[in-house]
């Protein structure tokens, strides 16, 4: 690449960091996307990316093999560079772990939400991510120190949907599943233009119009852990590999100190709220109890309603994931008992009974990155299907669970006032 680090731009980038000063960007093809800073003596180039697209990978290659940087700093954490270097290994991801573990629900979005890059990947035959990838090499190939400046992906998801209510969750799984498989082709050349910063900018502010509160997890505090994290790049060059969408941030934040461990958390939710899973059930039985005290015959008649309103919604979404007869039946009679316990979950039940009748082979894992890239695909895949399982059984219990509550308040106003 013919670049000179005293080239003026047509367009710079002003911080007010004293230490910190942002040099144009050349208006050659082969300058854009790419951002020099002067941060505390080093060089920061930052590239931005567009994760499907060849270009991106190309001009990654160029750019490292040019500049001969001390440190290659790539957007990936620990769990993702690891799946890209073990190759077959994930094939034996253990399905009965991810159920005990809790994380069906996280493993599901971020299947999701990977299949819309991997369909678009797919039809201009790129591998997801092979920007990332060619950093990864690249940085082997001239001995460079290779860093992993993104947030755990686990900690980004939990932040995530802790701060968000069981509607808004409902509502932005449907929204993933609506944006995802929408049809229609996407141009290469639109691919090339949404690496503008002005397009990502209204791209997100279009999505999180919705969900404001995704754009702070997901990406103000990623900009802060990954500009901290190439600021601490060892040398005096540093190239970063980036998405797009991360580089103006990182420029605005590039100036300040930000707590790696703090933005690493998990949020602890508060005492109330923790609380109010075991209030339910015991406010639920003790109407319960009280009613049959006063009238046995209603008292029936809340507990079946109980019974039907939990089991029977817990059933449906077990039947909305395809499940085993076998698991829709273990999702109806688990719904009303783990609704009174909060250490259990119907979902779980139900997923486990999936996983045991129609257990995930090697060729499910296989197929996967396949499966994901259509809505047909989600629902074959017996991997992802054991997780809809979870997943929508679990919705359907707790859906159960406020209307079934809402019909035994019902019952025992009914029985005071007889």
């Amino acid at each position: 690449m013919n670049q000179t680090e005293n080239t003026k731009a047509d367009a710079t980038v002003e911080l007010p960091e004293e230490n910190t000063v942002a040099i144009g960007m050349d208006n050659r093809e082969n300058e854009e996307n790419i951002t020099r800073l002067q941060h505390s003596g080093k060089e920061l180039i930052l590239i931005g990316t567009a994760h499907v697209s060849k270009r991106s990978a190309e001009q990654v290659k160029e750019v490292i093999k040019h500049e001969q940087p001390d440190a290659v700093c790539v957007e990936l954490d620990q769990q993702r560079y690891q799946a890209i270097m073990a190759g077959q290994k994930w094939k034996e991801t253990d399905i009965f772990k991810i159920i005990k573990d809790k994380k069906a629900t996280l493993l599901l979005i971020n299947l999701i939400i990977s299949s819309f890059q991997r369909r678009i990947a797919k039809q201009f035959g790129v591998t997801p991510g092979q920007e990332m990838i060619q950093g990864i090499t690249s940085a082997r190939e001239i001995k460079a120190k290779l860093v992993l400046a993104d947030r755990d992906i686990q900690v980004t998801f939990q932040r995530v949907w802790h701060g968000m209510g069981f509607i808004g969750k409902l509502q932005l799984i449907a929204q993933i599943f609506m944006s995802l498989f929408a049809g229609g082709d996407i141009s290469e050349e639109e691919i090339e233009r949404i690496k503008s910063k002005d397009m990502l900018a209204a791209l997100l502010d279009e999505f999180t119009e919705s969900f404001p509160q995704l754009k702070i997890p997901l990406i103000d505090e990623r900009d802060q852990y990954l500009s901290q994290k190439i600021k601490d790049a060892p040398g005096e060059r540093v190239v970063a590999v980036l998405g797009a969408a991360h580089v103006p941030g990182i420029i605005k934040q590039i100036h300040n100190d930000h707590d790696l461990a703090a933005l690493s958390q998990i949020p602890v939710k508060s005492r109330w709220p923790r609380m109010i899973p075991w209030l339910i059930p015991a406010i639920i039985v003790l109407v319960i109890g009280y009613t049959f005290f006063i009238s046995q015959d209603l008292g029936i008649r809340q507990s079946i309603s109980w019974i039907l309103w939990n089991g029977s919604f817990s059933a449906i979404g077990a039947v909305l994931a395809w499940g085993h007869p076998l698991t829709i039946l273990a999702a109806f009679l688990a719904a009303p008992i783990s609704s009174m316990n909060p250490l259990l979950a119907a979902g779980w039940v139900a997923g486990v009974v999936e996983a045991v009748i129609r257990r995930p082979k090697v060729v499910h894992f296989e197929t996967l990155s396949d499966d994901i890239t259509s809505l047909k695909g989600f629902w074959r895949n017996k991997v992802t299907r054991v997780l809809l399982v979870v997943v929508l059984t679990n919705m359907g219990s707790t859906v159960g669970t406020f209307i079934g509550g809402a019909d035994v308040i019902r019952l025992f106003l009914e029985a005071l006032g007889a």
